[in-house]
C-alpha cells in the first residue's frame, strides 16, 4: 500500500496560508477546515513549514496571548519533512511514529500534491486488516 493510493481516495485538497498571517488566523483556519495542521507557504507559493495545533498550544504556553498576533511563520515547524506517493503506508507510518508528528506532506517531483494524516494511515491499515479476515473466513468456509 502506497501513499498514492491514500491521496487517490481522499482527494489532493491542500490548506495552506502565508507565513505571514496571524496565528489567530491560522487557528481560525484550522477550526474551519476541522484539521490539525496547515501548510506554510513563502510568497512564491512555496513549502517552508507547517503549523500544527500542537505547534500553537506551546506557543501560548511560551508567549501567552500575544502569540496570537505574531505571523505564522514565527511559531512554523521547518524545515518539513515529506514523503512521496510512491512511499508505504508502513514507512509514513514509522516516520511519524518515530518522529513523533500527525501529518506528512507529500511532494511529487518538487510539487505538493497533498497531506495524509496519522488517521489517514491508521484508516487504511484498518481496512486493509478487515479485507484480509473476510477473504481469511471466506477461505476457510470454503475449505471447511
Amino acid at each position: 500500500m502506497t501513499i498514492a493510493r491514500i491521496l487517490k481516495n481522499k482527494g489532493g485538497t491542500i490548506v495552506t496560508v502565508p507565513q505571514t498571517m496571524p496565528v489567530i488566523g491560522v487557528a481560525n483556519v484550522l477550526r474551519e477546515r476541522g484539521i490539525g495542521a496547515v501548510l506554510v507557504t513563502d510568497v512564491s507559493g512555496d513549502l517552508i513549514g507547517i503549523v500544527s495545533e500542537r505547534d500553537i498550544v506551546r506557543g501560548l504556553a511560551t508567549l501567552g496571548g500575544e502569540l496570537l498576533e505574531k505571523a505564522a511563520g514565527t511559531i512554523m515547524t521547518s524545515p518539513v519533512i515529506t514523503c512521496t506517493p510512491e512511499d508505504t503506508v508502513q514507512s509514513a507510518m514509522e516516520l511519524m511514529t518515530s518522529r513523533r508528528f500527525r501529518h506528512l506532506p507529500v511532494i511529487d517531483n518538487g510539487r505538493l500534491t497533498g497531506i495524509v494524516s496519522i488517521g489517514d494511515l491508521v484508516k487504511l491499515r484498518i481496512q486493509a486488516a478487515e479485507q484480509e479476515a473476510g477473504h481469511l473466513r471466506e477461505y476457510i468456509a470454503m475449505a471447511g
